[in-house]
């Protein structure tokens, strides 16, 4: 996992991760504009339906990884503009190459999720791929 800076929360995934930025207006879908202004946007003003979409994408997770934690950490099932869990739905989606290079995240949500499970089934939420 990277290591970041102590003031990283305050900082965009563009200066973090010195990602190529495209011009809103030229993205082809709404779902790309909106990636790509949440890229420029300091990561502390992320809602939880900001994390939620970048984290569907699988963009900027070393980062947004432990910001969704400390919101999960908060409610389980925060909720961005879908359901109730919908920002725990991603998180646990998450490839699975990401959790083996970073096993220390993979036990924080695994602390958080596994005396929890009777609640997230009856959600409908999937745990499949996070334990597969």
């Amino acid at each position: 996992m990277i290591k970041p800076e102590n003031n990283w929360k305050y900082k965009s995934l563009f200066n973090l991760e010195k990602t190529r930025v495209d011009n809103p207006g030229e993205a082809p879908t709404r779902l790309a504009t909106r990636c790509t202004e949440l890229v420029k946007i300091p990561l502390n003003e992320y809602s939880i339906e900001d994390l939620r979409l970048m984290i569907g994408q699988e963009l900027g997770l070393s980062y947004l990884v432990p910001l969704a934690i400390e919101k999960l950490t908060d409610d389980l099932f925060a909720e961005g503009d879908l359901y109730e869990g919908d920002l725990l739905a991603n998180v646990l989606k998450i490839n699975r190459i990401f959790w083996k290079q970073n096993p220390d995240l993979w036990t924080q949500v695994d602390n958080l999720i596994v005396n929890r499970k009777y609640e997230i089934d009856k959600l409908k939420i999937s745990v499949e791929k996070f334990y597969n």
